[in-house]
């Protein structure tokens, strides 16, 4: 459930937001496409960390050559580093819509109180707080009956494919599968797995195959409520900001007030205030995640003592790379970057940069030395491979349009 909530964050309500305001209802298809995809590649990530009690990292370093686990590690460390870097801009500048003043200043401040909650705060309740500040994007929800809908086309357009081959739609199908299929959650999800089963039993499912199918129960119900209410709420974006900017000539979102802007049919005067809380409020949930996954694989990867439950002290060099990882984000606000597009193409290269993590992903966990008997099935075998294959698609065609 943290997952989808953090999978909805700053990056993916400005995609959405994009994609409704330059697509209408064109593309709300790709939400209902991806949706079994995100499932089973997050399924198969929580799978690797409770099966082995480690992440994808620490697997990749004990049964694979170096150079591919430094490869995906620094592929993963740019993505994360880059949605860090628009995730903090896009909360400052949604503050500044309610406060007024310096845009970089807050982004700042977010940056520096979110290292210290880190740090400080368990993360448990930590995230069981911010997660009731997402309820705020079920506002998108009330919006689509607030405002007309053409049903019958909206509908259509969600249910029925429309594939066009040029360069906006192939950007967009990237931005759309980046910001949904992320190569950061892929590593959480893991990292998260293997703490809650070494913590509940001390021995991961690899050791104990006859307690792996209550678990394995527990990760497909919670991977498909938490990935489902996410993309419902993405559906509901790209509805609003449809039936709002699109019909209305905005075709394009410049600046935080015109994302705002789909907000106005239930908010009024306070519109500005609910875009705010909502882009806050995933932002806050969002940037540990994206901080906690970097300072996983990182871990991971050169055997350092890590997790978001460990004091400070016995997780010297987990920590740094959590507080570098946002901090680099942070300053990534001080160059040309806009907050606005950089959400935006955020996803775009998380789309692009998932592929070769998924492939990693799924050579381990199609692995009989790593996963022992509970080895992925033929079915899911077969459906990870299609994502990523899916993902390759996509990523190729970008390029090439």
């Amino acid at each position: 459930m943290i997952t989808g909530a953090a999978d909805d964050d700053p990056s993916g309500i400005a995609t959405y937001s994009q994609v409704g305001a330059q697509f209408g209802y064109g593309l709300a298809w790709t939400m209902l496409f991806s949706l079994p995809f995100m499932i089973v590649i997050q399924e198969i990530s929580g799978r690797v960390g409770c099966v082995t009690g480690r992440g994808i990292a620490a697997n990749l370093r004990r049964h694979y050559p170096v150079w591919f686990l430094r490869i995906i590690v620094t592929l993963l460390l740019v993505a994360n580093v880059v949605n860090l870097g628009a995730d903090l801009g896009a909360m400052g500048a949604a503050l500044t819509l309610l406060l007024g003043g310096n845009s970089k200043l807050y982004t700042v401040g977010f940056g520096v109180l979110c290292v210290i909650a880190e740090i400080f705060i368990p993360y448990g309740p930590y995230a069981g707080l911010l997660k009731w500040l997402t309820l705020s994007l079920f506002a998108y929800v009330a919006v689509v009956f607030a405002v007309h809908v053409p049903w019958d086309d909206a509908l259509f357009a969600t249910l029925v494919p429309h594939i066009r081959f040029d360069t906006a739609n192939a950007t967009a199908l990237v931005a759309v599968l980046g910001t949904t299929i992320s190569p950061y959650l892929f590593f959480w999800q893991s990292a998260l797995e293997a703490e809650d089963q070494n913590r509940r039993s001390g021995r991961p499912l690899c050791r104990t195959p006859e307690d792996a199918g209550p678990q394995f129960d527990r990760i497909r119900t919670d991977t498909v409520v938490g990935m489902g209410v996410s993309n419902v709420i993405a559906i509901f974006i790209i509805y609003a900001t449809a039936a709002t900017l699109h019909a209305n000539g905005v075709t394009e979102i410049q600046t935080s007030a015109q994302a705002a802007e789909a907000l106005r049919p239930i908010a009024g005067v306070f519109t500005f205030a609910l875009f705010a809380l909502g882009i806050v409020g995933t932002g806050l949930l969002a940037v540990p995640v994206l901080a906690g996954s970097a300072a996983y694989a990182l871990s991971d990867a050169f055997q350092w003592t890590g997790g978001l439950d460990r004091q400070l002290r016995h997780a010297k060099a987990f920590y740094a790379t959590l507080s570098v990882a946002t901090l680099a984000g942070v300053a990534l606000n001080f160059t040309a970057l806009d907050p606005v597009k950089a959400l935006y193409w955020a996803a775009v290269v998380n789309g692009i940069l998932a592929a070769p993590v998924m492939v990693a992903l799924m050579l381990v966990a199609s692995n009989g030395r790593v996963m022992g008997r509970l080895k992925l099935s033929a079915p899911m075998r077969v459906s990870g491979w299609m994502a990523t294959a899916i993902m390759t698609v996509a990523s190729v065609a970008y390029f090439l349009l």
